[in-house]
């Protein structure tokens, strides 16, 4: 059997923004997570793969709400189908083998049919190596699907982006750096979506980005040197440098960064807020 996990990894999403708020056990109970639409066209679109059949399809439970009496709708992350829709049928009852397997951060090789948009889950088998994610892991780990759920398209596949993820959760899990990892993942989840920009040249001139230059960073456009007027978060020259060279050692290249990612995954988003980034700002000012 799997280990494990909160009970909010069954309840983690529906489309009704709330608060998010410890219960009763000391746990975490996690705002629904509302799904966004895209805010402008992404990069030239992947083929599509809606097919009628699929099986043993690497996946991980994103989120999953109830549907019916006694069934569920989860959102799986699939290697080669991207984000997917299912239904599984009677998972919510007490016997159902599908009960203690759509479990969030578990490796989990899936199955199903169907033509629409909402197919049908018929197997889902749990196939291990991972380690479960505890206490901030886990809070990062909610963070990360909320941010897949809200950015990423359904039916559109991203290979290098689900072997980042599942590189990232083995990360969190060996209680890696969060700071580091979470700031790795959004680059590359803008950079599979199509709106991140080259850190390392400036927009205005195309020249190189040069380390003791202050710039801001146009979220439509890319680096360039701050201005006086600029709304933005200034961002030294060596921070983009090392951004892009994945170097977060520096302390000041891990403050500056936290607020460039912040800020731009914020503008992509259409602003709506992130309820898992605001559990994790609220515990980091205790």
């Amino acid at each position: 059997m799997p280990p494990a996990t909160p009970d909010a990894a069954l309840t983690s999403a529906t489309a009704s923004p709330q608060q998010a708020a410890p219960d009763a056990q000391g746990g975490v109970v996690l705002a629904p997570v509302a799904e966004m639409p895209p805010k402008r066209p992404r990069a030239p679109a992947r083929e599509r793969t809606i097919g009628t059949k699929v099986a043993g399809q690497p996946a991980f439970v994103l989120h999953s709400y109830p549907y019916k009496e006694t069934s569920l709708i989860i959102d799986l992350f699939t290697r080669d189908f991207g984000r997917v829709a299912l239904i599984a049928k009677g998972a919510k009852r007490p016997h159902s083998q599908l009960r203690g397997v759509l479990q969030t951060f578990q490796p989990l090789s899936s199955s199903w049919v169907g033509k629409s948009e909402l197919r049908t889950l018929t197997d889902a088998e749990w196939v291990g190596g991972m380690l479960p994610l505890e206490k901030t892991a886990l809070l990062c780990g909610f963070y990360l699907n909320e941010l897949l759920v809200k950015l990423l398209a359904r039916d559109d596949a991203h290979p290098a982006l689900f072997d980042h993820y599942v590189s990232t959760l083995n990360q969190l899990a060996h209680n890696e750096p969060a700071t580091i990892v979470l700031r790795k993942f959004e680059r590359a989840l803008l950079k599979e979506t199509g709106v991140a920009a080259d850190l390392g040249r400036c927009t205005s001139t195309r020249a190189p980005v040069q380390a003791d230059v202050t710039y801001v960073v146009d979220p439509e456009r890319g680096p360039r040197p701050e201005r006086a007027s600029d709304p933005w978060p200034r961002v030294a020259g060596k921070t983009l440098l090392d951004m892009e060279r994945e170097d977060y050692q520096d302390a000041a290249t891990q403050s500056q960064s936290k607020q460039l990612m912040r800020f731009l995954v914020a503008h992509h988003l259409n602003g709506a807020p992130l309820n898992t980034r605001q559990i994790l700002v609220d515990l980091s000012q205790l």
